[in-house]
């Protein structure tokens, strides 16, 4: 536990689920940043304000949050006493990329049903040996949550969201985030300006360019912590410069350093391994 803050971060061995993560914190600001995963979001204690597409949106009233994947979000607590959350990431063969324009537009799901169904999943995920019912209580969510997209995903007019050079500075983004590139290579493959480029994407998805890389990198580094590798190889393996730069980054956007994540997760494991059993039993 650090000062103002509890987290725990596991990743589980049921498909569709990348990473669960428990946190209470009470003075923690998000900065702006990506997830390459669905963020199904809960809050037990108190409320989070954030930004979603230059929207400001919370979690009142038992809410259900279900951020998208590559859309740039921040996040706060609403009050003075913090807030408790739960999350789950879910990855893309839970929703395809066509429910991410309704999860734009509407994030914040009012659906008692939901709700219980999602504590349920986090409470099974919690044990060992109960994967199967983890497995069971996902597809329920995941078809609840396309029933709720569904009504709006229409595309009127062949219109597909983001386009433009800020879409396609992001798919070149996305292409070379491990191992980098500059604004001026970026703008020749582009044929645009350099400036131009920061302007729409920033303009467009409410982050800079060098923000939505290096939030794609703390990304892949959360997983590859979770998978028990140390934070010197992760940083490399997530393209980081050396440790220190992804700690900088790491702590900023999540407010712990690697190294503390990558303990939470460890000690997940070693609570949920089965205890030997005495011999000529």
């Amino acid at each position: 536990m650090v000062h103002g803050q509890e987290v725990s971060a596991w990743r589980p061995s049921v498909p569709g689920v990348m990473e669960v993560f428990h946190a209470h914190f009470t003075e923690h600001v998000y900065p702006m940043h990506v997830h390459d995963a669905w963020t199904l979001l809960i809050v037990d204690d108190g409320a989070v304000r954030y930004d979603l597409d230059r929207h400001e949106r919370g979690t009142p009233n038992d809410t259900v949050s279900l951020l998208p994947p590559q859309v740039p979000h921040n996040g706060s607590p609403a009050t003075s006493l913090g807030f408790r959350k739960r999350v789950l990431y879910l990855s893309t063969t839970q929703l395809d990329e066509s429910y991410i324009g309704p999860a734009v537009d509407g994030p914040d799901l009012t659906d008692p049903v939901l709700r219980r169904r999602i504590g349920q999943l986090h409470t099974a995920l919690a044990r060992r040996g109960d994967e199967l019912e983890a497995e069971s209580r996902l597809a329920l969510i995941s078809q609840r949550l396309r029933e709720h997209l569904r009504p709006r995903t229409t595309v009127i007019g062949g219109t597909v969201p983001y386009r433009g050079i800020a879409h396609d500075l992001r798919d070149l983004l996305d292409e070379r985030f491990l191992e980098g590139t500059t604004l001026e290579e970026a703008a020749r493959s582009l044929h645009a300006h350099p400036a131009h480029l920061v302007r729409a994407f920033s303009a467009a998805f409410g982050i800079a360019p060098h923000q939505y890389m290096t939030s794609r990198r703390v990304d892949l580094a959360r997983r590859l912590l979770l998978d028990g590798r140390p934070p010197g190889e992760v940083a490399t393996a997530a393209g980081f410069y050396d440790q220190s730069h992804l700690t900088r980054h790491f702590k900023r956007l999540l407010g712990i350093a690697p190294g503390h994540y990558a303990r939470t997760g460890a000690h997940r494991l070693s609570r949920n391994r089965p205890r030997s059993m005495p011999r000529g039993l």
